[in-house]
């Protein structure tokens, strides 16, 4: 015994039918738009952006090996694959963890500890210009690196 059609689900797969001929029929639009621009190119190589890949990329994961051989007709599933490791592998690579090339940073309460004894950068610079000059003008003594320097000339 089958059980009788009802009228609510003929009219449900008869839409659903409809509507897969219609993306059906833009897919194979957009397979002939590609092959035609793809003929423009005439060999040439198409630059794609960073943007570009990474969109591409995304999308072919999501289609697959077997099904981007039949649809991809700018670059080979192969290379979109590999496009969508190394952005998976750009996206896991903690470098949002490592600390900065260089020297690290002097923490800020020991930056602001000269102010907070009262001292204004400009009083400081001035204390260590002045004994920059105090050394420069002192008699140097003839031992050590000085006499070098003054034999040397």
């Amino acid at each position: 015994m089958s059980t009788p059609i009802q009228p609510l689900t003929l009219l449900i797969v008869s839409v659903a039918g409809w509507i897969q001929r219609d993306q059906q029929a833009a897919i194979v639009y957009l397979l002939e738009e590609n092959r035609v621009l793809k003929a423009r190119l005439r060999g040439r190589k198409l630059r794609l952006t960073d943007d570009e890949r990474r969109r591409l990329a995304v999308k072919g994961k999501a289609l697959g090996r077997k099904l981007l051989a039949e649809v991809a007709g700018i670059v080979t599933p192969d290379t979109l694959l590999a496009w969508h490791r190394k952005l998976i592998a750009r996206k896991w690579d903690y470098s949002s963890r490592r600390e900065r090339p260089g020297r690290p940073r002097v923490m800020l309460e020991i930056n602001r500890s000269g102010r907070a004894r009262g001292q204004s950068r400009r009083e400081r610079a001035m204390s260590q210009t002045i004994g920059r000059l105090a050394q420069l003008l002192l008699p140097r003594s003839r031992i050590g690196v000085g006499a070098r320097q003054r034999t040397a000339r």
